[in-house]
């Protein structure tokens, strides 16, 4: 006779074996901007729920994004780089770029504006004249997306930043919008996580980039958030049919009205824009 344990044990593998094949699981390497603003949660149930799997994300800097997919680690991408994204692609390790919405970048900084740049139209004049005055500056330092197009901006104003008013702190853009804070410095952030933190932010203002996306005066600061599905012949474990899936519902109506009302009852503006219709490839 069985001891009651063991039948216990049995009885536990029958039921776990009648509860019919676990759902598939597809693998989303993001960026901590998109993960931090709370756009997923609002976006990924529908998904999960319509295919009838699980999302697993791993919210990363966009250059660790492109080191998972590279080795197979992630099904699909969600990154904002377009020259990193390029560069992927030619390698062979993605099928396609979809574009699929976008925000901005805007520096941030104390509200006492020590550098003096609050109002000015175009940010890589703004970094000039914080490093011309030295003013504490946080840096990602991560080779994220915000990282890369920060120091493209630094490259545009002719500027190297190196000294103690220039900290790299290798953090996501949460954790280096909390330092900024505390030492009342500025940096470069995505809008969605900026607003979305704000409450945590007292000593922080918007300085350069405008009070909205469609008001940011500044071409060099849109940010475009691209889908990049993982090539299945480089990588024959990963699965192409769920990222392509993820790639064209994304475009879809549904996702796209998510996307433009995301922020809106919270701070009287979207966080994101989606693309109105499904774009072509660049």
């Amino acid at each position: 006779m069985l001891k009651s344990g063991a039948l216990g044990l049995i009885l536990g593998l029958l039921l776990a074996g009648c509860g019919g094949p676990a759902r598939p699981e597809l693998t989303l390497a993001t960026t901590t901007s998109v993960y931090d603003s709370g756009l997923l949660e609002a976006l990924l149930p529908a998904f999960e729920a319509r295919y009838n799997v699980r999302v697993r994300v791993i919210a990363v800097g966009t250059g660790q994004a492109f080191a998972l997919g590279r080795r197979g680690d992630a099904d699909v991408l969600l990154v904002h780089d377009p020259e990193g994204e390029e560069a992927f692609l030619a390698e062979g390790h993605g099928l396609a770029r979809y574009p699929v919405m976008y925000n901005d970048f805007v520096l941030v900084g104390p509200a006492e504006d020590p550098a003096g740049v609050a109002g000015m139209n175009r940010a890589a004049g703004a970094l000039a004249r914080i490093a011309e005055r030295q003013a504490l500056f946080c840096s990602r330092g991560d080779d994220s997306g915000t990282h890369r197009r920060e120091k493209s901006l630094w490259q545009a104003a002719g500027i190297q930043p190196a000294g103690p008013w220039y900290l790299s702190l290798g953090q996501g853009m949460g954790d280096t919008l909390l330092l900024a804070n505390e030492k009342r410095a500025y940096t470069l952030s995505d809008r969605g996580t900026f607003l979305s933190m704000q409450d945590r932010l007292p000593n922080l203002r918007l300085l350069v980039g405008g009070p909205t996306i469609a008001e940011n005066p500044d071409p060099d600061l849109r940010n475009v958030y691209t889908i990049v599905p993982i090539n299945p012949a480089r990588h024959p474990h990963v699965r192409a049919d769920l990222a392509q899936a993820f790639a064209e519902w994304f475009s879809s109506p549904e996702a796209r009205e998510v996307v433009a009302r995301f922020g809106l009852e919270k701070y009287g503006q979207p966080l994101f824009l989606p693309f109105q219709e499904k774009p072509a490839e660049p």
